[in-house]
């Protein structure tokens, strides 16, 4: 229950402004549970879709949940440039297996304005030939910017893909000085 009184939905979401466009974060009661780029309405639709149908439950809008209110927060602070690190409960229930474990070391060992090479990302989680699969990892990641798959980069130094768009991991990486601000 909320201070209120009321009962907590299973799991609550909202739209937030970014350096990057719209975000939809979405939570459970064990941390957050997703980010989605891009979040115009119909790709929202289909993102509150997607976590009923894996979840369980009808995910609620609600804004001003406790569930939501310190991941706002930090993605707020962390576009205004005044956050590095995300300090937030996070409910890995999405992803499994050798995905979550890749992503868990990206979030524990990848920090703000440094990358990886996929290669390196698989070397850690004692995989080294498994680039192609960080890469997969990578492309699944439930919670992007707050678990920092865009810090992970081609070994010859190419940028590598990005599921919310090269454009936008230029800007997050731009964003944390790894490259320079674009000129227009």
């Amino acid at each position: 229950m909320d201070s209120q009184g009321q009962v907590e939905p299973r799991v609550v979401w909202a739209v937030v402004e970014s350096g990057i466009g719209p975000l939809l974060l979405a939570a459970s009661r064990e941390g957050l549970v997703n980010v989605v780029f891009h979040a115009t309405d119909a790709v929202r639709d289909r993102a509150v879709e997607r976590l009923a149908s894996r979840l369980g439950t009808e995910p609620v809008e609600a804004p001003g949940s406790p569930l939501l209110a310190e991941a706002i927060r930090q993605v707020e602070a962390y576009f205004a440039g005044e956050r590095r690190d995300f300090d937030l409960p996070l409910d890995w229930s999405l992803i499994s297996g050798f995905n979550r474990e890749v992503l868990r070391a990206l979030a524990s060992g990848v920090p703000y304005g440094t990358v990886v090479g996929y290669g390196d990302l698989a070397g850690r989680v004692g995989q080294p030939g498994a680039a192609q699969a960080v890469g997969m990892a990578m492309g699944a990641n439930p919670m992007p910017v707050v678990v920092p798959c865009h810090r992970v980069v081609e070994s010859g130094g190419g940028i590598g893909g990005f599921g919310g768009g090269l454009e936008t991991k230029r800007r997050l990486l731009a964003l944390e000085g790894v490259l320079p601000e674009p000129l227009f």
